[in-house]
């Protein structure tokens, strides 16, 4: 296995990482977001206001869409394995 390949397959897992991130830190972004302009607009400046929804968002984010990223990590393990980068 050339160096070329080893390169190639550590781009695909840093893609993969921001695929499967991607969705859960972006719905957290924006019920940050939406809460931070609640709280500007009614000047409630309660710190657990906050966090509870985003806490709460991404909790449901990643039972949603759990069973999606277990067969990304899944399908790329298996491509590893293909290619003998994972001996054992």
């Amino acid at each position: 296995m050339g160096p070329e390949a080893m390169l190639g397959m550590l781009r695909e897992g840093i893609l993969l990482i921001l695929m499967m991130i991607a969705p859960i830190v972006g719905s957290g972004l924006l019920v940050g977001l939406t809460v931070s302009i609640l709280q500007a607009t009614t000047q409630i400046q309660e710190p657990t206001l906050a966090f509870v929804p985003k806490i709460v968002t991404v909790l449901l984010v990643l039972m949603l869409l759990g069973g999606w990223i277990i067969n990304l990590i899944t399908r790329f393990t298996l491509q590893l394995w293909e290619k003998g980068l994972i001996l054992f």
